[in-house]
């Protein structure tokens, strides 16, 4: 199979060049195994959770039986007469509690994990799926998108800003913080935790200062190529993530996954 190349940008977005793509963009898209990774990924972070076995069990209550022309709910002894124990009645038991024996984790074969990430990898080349999880493609000056490794260095937020503008980046970003604020208005209730849509992922070798110039843009994320897993790839288990990709990051996968296709 004859191997794919790329166009490499500039931070203004012009072609400077062409680049050989490892063989892990030539891996066959794998939704199902693509999910299962990810839901072992979010399984780790569950915190475990368990009940105490007498909890709302600690009272005198008892039923009273028939012929009182009462329910039959356990009740407390005395003249109060009032309901305990049972799950429907108040600070009674729960019917069916969380038990800490409950196995939460999902376990996943390590080539079964490295088959999700690398079809992870090769979903971020390809346009179709890429527009399916519902980015903004059209303006997008190419897939996969390379930069050179000069944006590792940018320490602004204005100069991110000014590259992704370069990239075609303006409708997907507006996509986001439209979501945000959709999100955040009409059916805002308090107490609930914000969601917005997600956005580009930067994979760079060495994150030098950009982190900190692209945090203040609304769903961009920055990650190196060594610490890359398949939920960043595929949030919510849906792959083709809109992905800038540095010509190091590109020639570190190489040594990361070596042929693998």
């Amino acid at each position: 199979m004859a191997q794919k190349t790329a166009e490499i940008f500039d931070l203004q977005g012009k072609a400077k060049g062409t680049i050989t793509l490892p063989a892990v963009f030539q891996t066959p898209l794998r939704p199902d195994v693509i999910k299962r990774a990810v839901l072992a990924i979010q399984s780790k972070r569950i915190q475990p959770q368990g009940r105490d076995p007498m909890a709302g069990k600690k009272t005198t209550a008892e039923s009273r039986g028939t012929g009182s022309g009462i329910a039959r709910v356990p009740r407390v002894k005395g003249g109060s007469g009032k309901a305990a124990f049972a799950p429907s009645t108040v600070k009674g038991r729960q019917p069916h509690p969380p038990r800490v024996e409950k196995i939460i984790v999902k376990d996943i074969p390590k080539k079964e994990a490295k088959l999700a990430l690398i079809s992870a990898i090769a979903a971020t080349s390809e346009k179709e799926v890429v527009a399916a999880r519902g980015h903004k493609v059209d303006t997008v000056i190419g897939l996969p998108l390379v930069v050179e490794d000069t944006i590792e260095g940018l320490s602004k937020t204005k100069e991110v800003e000014e590259v992704f503008a370069s990239f075609g980046f303006d409708a997907e970003l507006t996509r986001v913080r439209d979501s945000r604020s959709v999100r955040a208005g009409k059916g805002k209730r308090r107490g609930r935790k914000m969601k917005q849509a997600v956005g580009p992922l930067i994979v760079v070798v060495d994150d030098k200062s950009l982190a900190n110039a692209a945090s203040n843009i609304p769903g961009v994320q920055v990650a190196t190529v060594n610490s890359l897993n398949t939920e960043m790839l595929a949030p919510g288990t849906h792959p083709g993530r809109l992905t800038v990709w540095t010509s190091g990051a590109i020639d570190k996968l190489t040594t990361l996954y070596g042929e693998s296709a």
